[in-house]
């Protein structure tokens, strides 16, 4: 069974001009898969050509397999070559999905045939002829220390000349999202264009937006601060999209949760701060700051929280009121586990988790 490409892969073909005639992509970072597909959209057909050699196909809306294939074959017309996307392709049924695997035994190699699907079963037959013949790309989530080189990189490609320190700092206040990692990018591209940023640039950007915001909020929660931490989610729940910012925080939360878990265990079998930051791929003021908060929790006490944030998760998504959850487990989290810990969280997501 052949391998699944990585996104890089993809793009170095696309630099060489060698772009293979079909794809799957999937996986669950949607971001990284839609900058991929924009530059290959950019790249692979001229400007002046795409309106008529780039088509996009939506999975369940009676898409007519026989159709597409036509154009797959179909010569490019004034370009070199053809684009196109089928996305949505889980929602295609076995059936329709079937009926390309003729094509793609036999593609025109001036056709590049990209199916887009966020929840791919590799038992179909489909999905699995296509990852043998190695043409899936899996569009993993970045690793800890994959981030940072990923923010050097972007903000190169955008032209925004930005020291590794840096790259490190707005990892560690943004977190793991590309998406707000790019739009923070962006903001500072705009701000400073040609200069160059190093830290202070990127805390004082920050300073006036609300990624901050949450920078504070899980450093209070670190350091078991309750009432700040409350204080600090309040305003940004009132500042905030009502829908994205709950999950935003709990996103933070898990990650923060699990670093500071990963933290104590290594300070617990003797290492020391230097091992914490090659071990978990940190700068060195991140680490500083997870040893001194991991200070303050025992490991039993994250992982229980650890257990409470995927409850939370499962009470966010299922419609429970944000605040109230938010709040209760930020008091369950901040609580000693010698001072009924357990049992304050349990009863405060029970009585938080009534449906709108």
């Amino acid at each position: 069974m052949a391998r699944d490409l990585a996104p890089e892969e993809v793009l170095k073909s696309l630099e060489k001009g060698d772009l293979a005639p079909f794809y799957l992509f999937h996986g669950p970072e949607e971001f990284r898969l839609e900058k991929v597909l924009d530059k290959i959209r950019n790249d692979f057909v001229p400007a002046a050509a795409r309106a008529l050699n780039v088509e996009v196909f939506y999975g369940g809306e009676k898409i007519d397999p026989t159709d597409i294939i036509y154009r797959a074959r179909s010569l490019p017309f004034l370009a070199s070559n053809r684009l196109i996307i089928i996305r949505r392709a889980e929602k295609c049924r076995a059936g329709e999905l079937e009926m390309f695997l003729p094509y793609i035994e036999d593609p025109v190699e001036t056709t590049c045939l990209i199916f887009v699907s966020s929840k791919t079963d590799f038992r179909m037959s489909f999905y699995k002829r296509i990852r043998s013949l190695g043409r899936a790309v899996n569009f993993t989530n970045l690793s800890e220390r994959q981030v940072v080189p990923w923010i050097k990189r972007t903000a190169g490609e955008m032209g925004l000349k930005i020291d590794g320190e840096a790259c490190a700092y707005l990892h560690q206040i943004v977190g793991n999202s590309l998406r707000e990692l790019f739009a923070e990018l962006e903001k500072l591209r705009l701000r400073y264009g040609e200069e160059a940023v190093g830290v202070k640039q990127v805390r004082e950007l920050a300073l006036h937006t609300r990624i901050y915001t949450i920078f504070e909020l899980m450093k209070s929660i670190s350091e078991r601060n309750c009432a700040e931490s409350l204080r600090i989610l309040n305003r940004f729940l009132e500042e905030e999209d009502k829908l994205r910012a709950p999950l935003q925080i709990l996103g933070m939360l898990n990650r923060q949760f699990r670093l500071l878990w990963q933290t104590k265990h290594i300070l617990s079998k003797g290492g020391s701060k230097a091992d914490v930051e090659r071990t978990l791929g940190l700068p060195g003021f991140s680490a500083r700051d997870f040893v001194a908060q991991s200070q303050v929790w025992s490991i039993e006490e994250l992982e229980k929280g650890l257990g409470l944030l995927y409850q939370t998760d499962g009470l966010l998504k299922s419609g429970s009121r944000p605040k109230p959850v938010l709040e209760n487990v930020l008091i369950s989290l901040c609580t000693p586990l010698d001072e009924s810990y357990s049992g304050l969280s349990a009863t405060a997501l029970r009585n938080a988790g009534s449906i709108r």
